[in-house]
């Protein structure tokens, strides 16, 4: 078993135009005053991070590191979870998934696609730099706006999809093998890779490729009523990393999973900060924890009713609390004795 680190929060919902929200100094202060161990940095946001520089420049990769631990702090990760959105993309959702690429590429499709195609060999080249071994992203999706078979699907369509997803994915999961850094994939409702399921068929087109691991998330099964319990005991082998983040699930006779085209306020599942909503986190530490889960416990705050400040603030006690310091001993050993073969054939009653 090994104790899990933490706490560390996702600074992506944090970031903004007043202090200290504005700068990667800043808001590395703001963090570590609440007792934030790590951060996880989104490298879309460019006053955190030149993602590029870092994969190219180690000299620049170790004063950044260096900085980030001046405030006694480390990186958790980094996220590319908007360019690997990109990655993939069915074409009716082109207008609203431009305001995730650079100006340069927007309305250019390939273009789009190979510029985030780059981003994710950046975002391995700069974790290695960097000295991480996760990486937090999206896969993409082509197949989602047939998730709900009507018209019914085209036999092959599902397959067809997923055949092209890992085509995509391949060399990105080649280049981060060749880093040394897992590609952990957030199972995400919008994504083709959204639950067990999903993850399964794409492993399989991928080969089983040891790289494709995954971060996980239970909030979104809650939405999704998962039993994100057992998924634990299915995929604790791929998960490599971990979102603490809450959610809650009250469906009524108007609406239930698919939300009724409501404000996040107003649907029957929706995100909350740790501790405000359903989620067994006592029994997800202990799971994780008996499986030798490692990495940082990572608190990403999307909540609908309580201000960021006040979620970053108490999901950094929440985390404390809930981790779990291993033990180095058995409780019963005050009652053990001296063994050995022979002794062990006694008891057994073979000698």
């Amino acid at each position: 078993m090994r104790t899990i680190k933490g706490p560390a929060i996702f600074l992506a919902q944090f970031m903004g135009d007043k202090a200290p929200f504005n700068s990667l100094e800043t808001i590395c202060e703001w963090a570590a005053s609440l007792g934030f161990k790590a951060v996880q940095i989104p490298t879309w946001e460019k006053r955190l991070i030149d993602l590029k520089l870092a994969a190219e420049s180690k000299t620049y990769a170790d004063e950044l590191k260096g900085k980030i631990n001046s405030y006694g702090l480390e990186i958790s990760e980094l996220s590319t979870h908007l360019q690997g959105q990109l990655v993939a993309v069915h074409p009716a959702y082109d207008t609203m998934f431009d305001a995730f690429a650079a100006d340069e590429v927007k309305n250019n499709p390939k273009a789009r696609q190979e510029w985030a195609v780059q981003q994710l060999m950046y975002g391995a080249k700069a974790s290695q730099n960097l000295g991480l071994t996760a990486h937090a992203t999206f896969s993409g999706s082509l197949l989602w706006h047939t998730f709900h078979p009507w018209p019914q699907r085209p036999d092959g369509l599902v397959d067809e999809g997923f055949k092209e997803l890992a085509k995509r994915w391949l060399p990105i999961l080649n280049y981060f093998d060749e880093c040394g850094v897992n590609v952990c994939y957030e199972i995400h409702p919008g994504e083709d890779l959204f639950d067990g399921i999903t993850y399964e068929m794409f492993l399989e087109k991928v080969n089983n490729h040891p790289r494709a691991c995954l971060l996980y998330d239970p909030s979104h099964f809650v939405l999704q009523q998962l039993d994100y319990i057992e998924y634990i005991d299915l995929y604790h082998e791929r998960i490599k990393a971990f979102h603490v983040k809450d959610s809650e699930f009250n469906p009524s006779g108007r609406q239930g999973t698919f939300g009724g085209y409501q404000s996040w306020l107003n649907r029957a599942g929706r995100y909350r900060s740790p501790g405000d909503g359903q989620v067994d986190f006592k029994t997800i530490f202990s799971k994780l924890t008996q499986y030798g889960y490692d990495g940082w416990a990572v608190m990403e705050w999307e909540c609908c009713i309580k201000h960021p400040e006040d979620g970053a603030r108490e999901g950094s006690e929440f985390i404390k609390n809930h981790i779990i310091r291993v033990t180095d001993k058995t409780f019963d050993d005050f009652a053990g004795g001296g063994s050995d073969v022979a002794s062990n054939r006694r008891i057994l009653g073979l000698d």
